[in-house]
């Protein structure tokens, strides 16, 4: 099975430009935001609760607990959220009941949580319609971690942020290029 391809920022933004324009924008958008700026597998989206990323208040957290239930291989992490998806969640809450906490984050259409093939399905429907055929529910994760890698963060914190046991898998999303490999000669 072929590895998820990484966007560039000019794909990223095609893809958040096309979900303006689906029925669920605003969730949609979210979904994919989580994917891309917080690192999160399909699973892991599937399962959040509105609870898990807001505060009684209302207020967006900036970190938060995924459970062993949540996350795959059982083990819990802690999930940081930087600014630009701390906005988008907190446009986001004006659709959700925030004093729910156990209520899905991100609700399917008949109300409960997506399946984690479902939600697989929805990042397929996603890329198809904006034409990136090599893309998965994967893309995000793996973008998430080869943006912070170019940006000199080191591979123990890369493992630490996605969840990874071993920086042996943490070493297998980094995607290399040929811009970062012109970068790095000029490094010299």
């Amino acid at each position: 099975m072929r590895q998820a391809i990484t966007l560039n920022e000019a794909q990223l933004r095609r893809v958040l430009h096309y979900t303006a324009t689906r029925r669920h924008a605003l969730r949609d958008r979210t979904i994919v935001m989580v994917s891309f700026y917080a690192g999160l597998r399909a699973k892991e989206i599937a399962g959040l609760k509105i609870g898990d990323v807001f505060e009684p208040s209302g207020a967006v957290r900036g970190e938060f607990i995924l459970s062993a239930a949540q996350s795959k291989g059982g083990h819990r992490r802690t999930v940081y959220l930087n600014q630009r998806l701390r906005r988008a969640l907190a446009e986001y809450a004006l659709l959700v009941d925030v004093t729910q906490p156990n209520a899905p984050l991100l609700p399917s259409q008949k109300g409960g949580h997506f399946s984690p093939n479902t939600m697989c399905q929805l990042f397929l429907e996603i890329y198809k319609a904006c034409g990136l055929k090599d893309a998965s529910s994967h893309s995000g994760r793996r973008t998430y971690i080869t943006r912070l890698a170019n940006r000199g963060v080191g591979v123990r914190l890369l493992a630490a942020l996605a969840g990874h046991r071993h920086i042996s898998t943490t070493q297998r999303y980094i995607d290399v290029n040929s811009d970062q490999l012109s970068q790095a000669v000029e490094l010299l």
